[in-house]
């Protein structure tokens, strides 16, 4: 399973660079275990992680203290179902409101 993100800066239009993300993987005891983390390119984006996700619930969790001053970090969890596809999840962050989405 390949798995992408990308963070854009709404306040500003532009992609957010150096931003550290964490990829998690949900435990059997429902806790999280860290599986790799990253930072945002010159693009805002994130193409490869040094961990393969594979099937199950997975949460992107981004250090967004730089971009917003009411959201620290932002959690997104999401199931992976297929093994072999790939998952896009992209963050549009602003200093009181984000979103996100399944991307392609």
């Amino acid at each position: 399973m390949s798995l992408s993100t990308h963070v854009l800066d709404a306040a500003k239009g532009l992609p957010a660079v150096g931003v550290g993300v964490r990829l998690e993987r949900r435990a059997a005891d429902g806790g999280w275990a860290p599986l790799a983390e990253a930072r945002t390119d010159a693009d805002g984006r994130i193409r490869d992680w040094d961990a393969e996700p594979g099937a199950g619930i997975h949460r992107l969790v981004f250090d967004t203290a730089g971009l917003s001053e009411f959201y620290p970090e932002v959690a997104v969890a999401f199931t992976v179902t297929d093994p072999e596809g790939h998952v896009h999840v992209p963050l549009l962050i602003s200093p009181f409101a984000y979103s996100t989405y399944r991307g392609s």
